[in-house]
């Protein structure tokens, strides 16, 4: 667990922790993450979070070791998606919704200053220049790895190095699960980092528009995984229709077994 030193505390947050399918989950609320982001500055002791949804947790039931570690040595753990908090509700666990794209909007509308500098991890040619165009004054420091990283030591150690060097406020590791976990547990192990590194996804391209994010009314009802299937199918069909419904066993069967253990795919 990375240090935590210069960062609000859980009591001063009412932050506590919730398991739920073996994954301790910080029950803050949006209000809160949004105070703590503000608070953290360039020179903090380096700190990451990770939001994860229902295509996490399917993978985390057989993850390997560095895949879990990345995400239980996490100083946030938020939960992205409203399914998943339905279903945890089911098993009588209540988890805060904290979307990464909410938290990546957030940073852009207020939290980042001018004088600022960010460091993206990831996106397409060009984002970089893109972002700094949406908040002038901040500086913007992008790093695009190749394909292939999960397997690729050398490549997350040259991306790990680009974010160290960066000297950011914040890191955004937008190179996909688990891959961009697996950066932000490695950032922590250099001594020299400080700031503050969000595991994002492609909340980059939501807010570049070169993605577009459901309405409100469709996320409220939980159906945003629909949305963003008809957007995409090619890219989201397995994911969504195949390797994601094998969330409600996993839950049942952790419910049953009155919530001891991690979940255990099918």
């Amino acid at each position: 667990m990375t240090a935590r030193d210069d960062a609000l505390s859980r009591v001063d947050l009412g932050g506590d922790r919730v398991d739920f399918l073996g994954l301790a989950f910080d029950a803050w609320s949006p209000n809160s993450v949004r105070d703590w982001l503000r608070g953290r500055h360039a020179d903090s002791s380096y700190a990451y979070l990770v939001t994860p949804n229902v295509d996490h947790m399917v993978r985390l039931a057989d993850a390997p070791a560095d895949v879990r570690r990345a995400y239980d040595d996490a100083d946030l753990t938020l939960c992205d998606s409203r399914i998943l908090a339905r279903l945890a509700a089911f098993a009588g666990v209540r988890l805060s919704v904290v979307p990464g794209s909410d938290l990546t909007a957030e940073l852009f509308g207020g939290t980042l200053l001018a004088g600022d500098r960010l460091c993206l991890v990831g996106g397409e040619d060009g984002d970089g220049a893109r972002l700094e165009a949406l908040c002038p004054g901040v500086s913007v420091v992008q790093h695009r790895p190749p394909m292939g990283l999960r397997g690729d030591a050398a490549a997350r150690a040259r991306a790990v190095d680009a974010a160290v060097a960066a000297r950011a406020r914040f890191i955004l590791f937008a190179v996909g699960s688990p891959q961009q976990e697996l950066l932000a547990r490695e950032t922590a192990d250099r001594p020299d980092v400080r700031g503050t590194a969000l595991c994002i996804g492609a909340s980059t391209e939501f807010l570049l528009g070169t993605q577009r994010r459901a309405p409100r009314l469709i996320q409220q009802f939980s159906l945003e995984w629909a949305w963003r299937l008809g957007t995409n199918p090619r890219r989201l069909a397995r994911r969504y229709l195949l390797e994601g419904p094998a969330i409600f066993p996993m839950v049942w069967r952790w419910h049953r077994s009155g919530g001891k253990g991690p979940g255990v795919r099918p």
